[in-house]
């Protein structure tokens, strides 16, 4: 089952996908797709409607973040093997944890913005895993029961803010509208192995990223299980899991970042596309 959320932001409503790839109004049965809506149990009652009694949704004016009242946005940094070495990092013995501002976090076709005094603004195409019961001290082989389903995230990160101005790195993570959700959360049923999905993303229609979550170093049960041993993962949670190479502070022989007038596009096998207009902050 593919769930989204429609309609301005602060006011999104929930709705569903149907077979036919229109959307439908669930507002009548859940008043959002966050916390305990994300349950197994609630997730079966939403299976078992039948789509065509529900609302149709004409097309929207807009796409809202896949996930509402998200708790924590929890990434993972250099989860992928290729991306390390583009980067000149080692590979990592145990996940490397950071968090993102929860207030990053905008919808799949909302602009992409470029907060001022910035120059090294980036793009991650990554795979989202948003959690559906809560975690604590899960082990690996349980953790896939704790995950709802998945999402693509575009982690736009600004490198000189990230690695120039000392400190952690939230400070090139969590600007306005670094954190695109969605357009769809695909619950877990439909996605058959989260570690052999395709990733990409263009900038201005020329291809920067190609990979796949296969070459994730530490995969999404060893992820869940692992955070779940620092912090409990709640109902809605979701965890930003690494990006594939091909970002723009890898390109050689000189880094390529975003300028205004651009437009990114990514997407994920399955899990659908974003596409973002790269503006100037006012």
């Amino acid at each position: 089952m593919k769930l989204l959320r429609y309609g301005p932001r602060g006011g999104e409503r929930p709705a569903l996908v149907d077979a036919d790839g229109a959307i439908r109004d669930l507002s009548g049965h859940v008043d959002d797709i966050a916390g305990s809506t994300l349950s197994p149990d609630a997730i079966s009652r939403l299976l078992a409607l039948d789509p065509e009694s529900l609302p149709l949704v004409e097309t929207p004016e807009r796409i809202g973040p896949c996930v509402g009242a998200v708790g924590k946005f929890i990434c993972v940094g250099l989860n992928y093997a290729d991306h390390a070495a583009e980067t000149g990092a080692a590979i990592p013995e145990e996940p490397i944890l950071f968090m993102k501002a929860t207030s990053a976090i905008t919808g799949p076709n909302d602009d992409l913005v470029i907060p001022r005094g910035s120059k090294k603004t980036d793009w991650e195409c990554e795979l989202g895993v948003v959690i559906g019961t809560e975690a604590r001290y899960v082990e690996e082989a349980d953790a896939m029961a704790h995950v709802a389903g998945y999402c693509v995230v575009n982690d736009v990160s600004e490198r000189a803010f990230q690695a120039e101005r000392g400190g952690q790195w939230v400070k090139g993570k969590s600007a306005d509208s670094f954190g695109p959700l969605g357009p769809w959360l695909v619950t877990r049923d439909e996605v058959a192995d989260p570690q052999k999905l395709k990733m990409w993303l263009t900038v201005d229609d020329e291809t920067r990223q190609d990979g796949s979550s296969e070459t994730m170093i530490f995969p999404v049960s060893k992820l869940v299980s692992y955070i779940s041993h620092f912090m409990s993962l709640q109902p809605g949670d979701v965890i930003s899991t690494g990006t594939p190479p091909g970002v723009g502070m890898g390109i050689k022989p000189e880094p390529v970042f975003l300028r205004a007038g651009q437009t990114v596009r990514l997407g994920i096998e399955g899990l659908g596309e974003q596409c973002q207009a790269v503006v100037d902050a006012d």
